[in-house]
């Protein structure tokens, strides 16, 4: 098989007209010059220059091998660059996968102002149901709310997670306010499901006291923003991640009950992404941008 590197060196040796020269370019011994040269003949099979004492001269096959070299090299010096432009610069493809309630809720706005931060970007954005496979897929980063055990992917934590009981003030007008989680049996609840799992069971916490509920309602909703929604139109309680429902909260659409219990935290929200020996600027770029903006208020 034919050797790049003595490829490469050949176009040295005719530029330098003789072998001691190209030895001192290249900054190796002469000898070494010599044996590249002697093998990228063999691997060819064929003679590229005629030696003589006092000069070089190229072969008919030299020469057409010479211009294959050049263009060769031409082609390398043109990789480095383009590959120093994406080491330096924020540019060219990014895909993103999110799921579907964080994505609209949070991460839209946001790949909105990357891209005009950024405009040599060209951002995909994933919102998906379940979970992608990163590489298969070919996703650059994945924002994922999991207690992640996949080894193979770097993760860098965004934000915990934390849950809130929530119903709107119609609600509470017509059917009370619960002052403890036992009252939650005479509520409807409005309950996420997942598949075939059932997010049923409530567990709250006080002074290291624990007080299961198993809610029980009317309404199942498998997607976090119409289950807020959901509870604004008056129809129940139920539990959310409080990011999802900050804007709820702060507007006084839903309001926080039993504030002085707390629910058992949902899994953290990471960014992760394959893990790679060369990492994209574009990758590390967006994680960062993620971990500045990302919930901030």
């Amino acid at each position: 098989m034919l050797n790049p590197q003595h490829l490469a060196t050949f176009p040295t040796i005719v530029n330098a007209g003789s072998i001691s020269k190209a030895a001192l370019r290249l900054g190796c011994g002469k000898s070494v010059v010599s044996r590249q040269l002697a093998k990228l003949e063999a691997d060819l099979g064929a003679r590229l220059i005629q030696r003589t004492t006092r000069r070089l001269t190229l072969t008919e096959v030299g020469e057409v091998v010479l211009m294959e070299a050049l263009h060769n090299d031409r082609s390398l010096a043109n990789v480095e660059q383009i590959i120093g432009q994406f080491q330096q610069e924020v540019r060219g493809r990014l895909r993103v996968a999110c799921p579907r309630p964080l994505g609209q809720r949070y991460l839209v706005p946001l790949i909105t102002e990357f891209a005009q931060r950024y405009p040599l970007i060209e951002i995909t954005l994933q919102v998906e149901d379940r979970p992608s496979d990163l590489v298969a897929d070919q996703i650059d980063v994945a924002v994922r709310i999991a207690h992640l055990e996949d080894s193979t992917l770097v993760a860098r934590k965004l934000a915990d997670s934390s849950r809130v009981l929530v119903a709107s003030p119609a609600y509470l007008a017509r059917a009370g306010t619960p002052l403890e989680p036992a009252e939650l049996s005479d509520h409807n609840c409005i309950i996420f499901v997942s598949g075939s799992t059932v997010w049923d069971a409530w567990s709250f916490s006080k002074n290291g006291e624990q007080y299961p509920v198993r809610a029980t309602g009317s309404i199942r909703v498998n997607d976090g923003l119409s289950l807020a929604a959901i509870a604004c139109a008056g129809a129940g309680i139920t539990v959310l991640d409080r990011l999802l429902v900050a804007p709820e909260l702060a507007s006084g659409a839903l309001v926080e009950l039993l504030p002085d219990y707390r629910l058992n935290p949902g899994p953290p929200i990471y960014a992760v992404y394959p893990a790679r020996k060369w990492l994209a600027l574009n990758t590390t770029t967006f994680v960062a941008f993620l971990q500045e903006r990302l919930f901030v208020a």
